[in-house]
């Protein structure tokens, strides 16, 4: 058999990689989340500047790498984790826009389900549902980490879009009550769901469509840090 010499997007070797892996979109986060929490740290990738690192947390292994922006990057590089590296859990820590009033800049949010108009799911694996749901397993184990941290998460279905800039004047309606809108979320919960694996997602509002108020890149990148602290404290419970 042929050694295993990484993908086309990941030049990990087998075993380089935790079984349970913090994914944010921006690879800069996943290197402020391994230089800020993380011991022992090693770069597995760099692919496309595609930034991987796996360290130890409170003395577990844990790996954080980007993912891109949108559903098709996502998809390709968690479905190399699972698929190729053995990676058991994905925990997605991102930022969204908030869709309701009750929704604060920095406040947190755990994915109970992603809506999409996707076609993703359907073409990739026949799924038809317009919901894709996180594994229950991980939900749990982020609620507890956040009860014990003393952060407060507000729990919810939330939109997965393709569309980063859109029409103004082209109406988006959903039967669906949304707590807030990212880009990558239902495509992750598709390729767990398929591979038989566990994804989680938890966001930390950077913006609000109600509220017309946003936050900086440089706050993007480094300041959510109660989300990659709930993230990084349910991993090592894995």
């Amino acid at each position: 058999m042929a050694e295993f010499n990484g993908t086309p997007h990941n030049t990990a070797k087998v075993g380089d990689i935790a079984k349970t892996v913090l994914m944010p979109g921006d690879p800069l986060r996943a290197k402020f989340i391994a230089d800020t929490f993380l011991d022992d740290v090693k770069q597995f990738n760099n692919v496309r500047g595609m930034l991987g690192f796996t360290g130890t947390y409170k003395g577990v292994p844990v790996s954080v790498m980007g993912s891109g922006m949108g559903m098709p990057s996502i998809g390709i590089y968690s479905y190399e984790l699972y698929n190729f590296y053995g990676v058991e859990n994905i925990i997605r820590v991102g930022t969204a826009g908030g869709m309701v009033d009750s929704l604060d800049l920095f406040d947190v949010v755990l994915v109970d389900g992603a809506y999409s108009k996707s076609t993703y799911a359907k073409v990739g694996f026949g799924y038809w549902e317009d919901i894709q749901k996180p594994s229950e397993k991980l939900n749990r184990a982020i609620e507890s980490a956040a009860k014990k941290l003393g952060k407060k998460v507000t729990k919810g279905l939330i939109e997965s879009s393709d569309t980063f800039y859109s029409d103004p004047t082209v109406v988006k309606k959903s039967r669906y009550e949304l707590l807030c809108a990212e880009m990558e979320s239902f495509a992750l919960f598709a390729n767990a769901r398929h591979l038989g694996k566990n994804a989680a997602c938890i966001l930390t509002i950077s913006d609000s469509m109600i509220k017309k108020a946003e936050t900086t890149a440089e706050q993007r990148q480094t300041a959510f840090t109660d989300m990659m602290e709930i993230a990084l404290n349910a991993a090592i419970t894995l």
